[in-house]
């Protein structure tokens, strides 16, 4: 059973392996967010390492996806939900450019979380006002 911070972790693992890459791009990010969140203020960051290290070993099953995705939603309180969602648009926007493949794991995240599309959209324009560049 996946602790609620391992819950999170394992979404932005998932949203920055997407596209079959895990850029350094994304992994500082991911660290920037563990380390400056109030989400994550009781969380020891430096097992965060072997966190991703799991996830990312759970998608080498055929069904990684949809293990990790159920392991997720049984961790996560519903209050938690969209955060992770959240989180996983930033991870997504990291980079400044959403792959076609993290937009469809968006997509899924937001299914399987059973999250308000109308809520997503919100977060999702707010990520883009937060990466805009000028």
């Amino acid at each position: 059973m996946l602790s609620k911070y391992d819950a999170l972790i394992y979404c932005m693992v998932l949203t920055s392996a997407a596209d079959e890459q895990v850029s350094d791009t994304e992994l500082e990010w991911i660290r920037s967010l563990i380390a400056s969140l109030p989400v994550f203020r009781d969380y020891d960051a430096s097992t965060m390492n072997q966190t991703a290290a799991d996830c990312l070993a759970m998608l080498d099953d055929e069904d990684g996806i949809d293990l990790i995705m159920t392991q997720v939603k049984q961790a996560l309180p519903e209050r938690l939900r969209e955060t992770a969602y959240a989180l996983c648009v930033e991870v997504a926007a990291a980079d400044l450019h959403a792959s076609e493949e993290e937009l469809n794991l968006l997509q899924i995240i937001r299914q399987k979380l059973e999250l308000d599309r109308l809520i997503c959209a919100g977060i999702e324009r707010g990520a883009r006002a937060r990466f805009a560049i000028a």
